[in-house]
């Protein structure tokens, strides 16, 4: 989260941007693999991943969402989307939890009524699940 975080506040999503910000906090190496493929994989679907995510919020754009909330969601839409090995209530779950310790008071309820309902319309099958 930190990663997307810093890279949605420089509006610069590029390779070098993620090698900086993997320079200066060194992330461990045993999570390398998966902390990449998450920020790749956020990054690389972003357009979409803020449709959906605007698509299921009552009058909310993206970027009047705070920068923490709308990065813990993409993240958790991401996992929920393209990581069908990640059961969707350990990825709502987890983004509630991060969203209660970084963001405001709000933000845990905010985040929970949002990916909840894009669980159910995935469960429902009108969004697609990622290959």
């Amino acid at each position: 989260m930190q990663a997307l975080f810093y890279m949605d506040k420089c509006r610069d999503n590029s390779e070098e941007k993620l090698k900086l910000f993997c320079d200066n906090f060194n992330p461990a190496e045993d999570i390398l693999p998966f902390f990449g493929r998450l920020v790749r994989g956020v990054t690389c679907s972003e357009q979409e991943i803020d449709s959906i995510i605007e698509q299921f919020s009552s009058n909310w754009k993206i970027s009047r969402m705070s920068c923490v909330d709308r990065n813990i969601m993409r993240i958790a839409v991401y996992e929920l989307l393209w990581c069908n090995d990640i059961p969707s209530k350990v990825s709502i779950n987890e983004a509630i939890d991060i969203g209660k310790k970084y963001g405001t008071e709000e933000s845990g309820p905010f985040i929970n009524g949002i990916l909840d309902s894009i669980r159910d319309a995935i469960e429902k099958e009108e969004i697609k699940v990622k290959e």
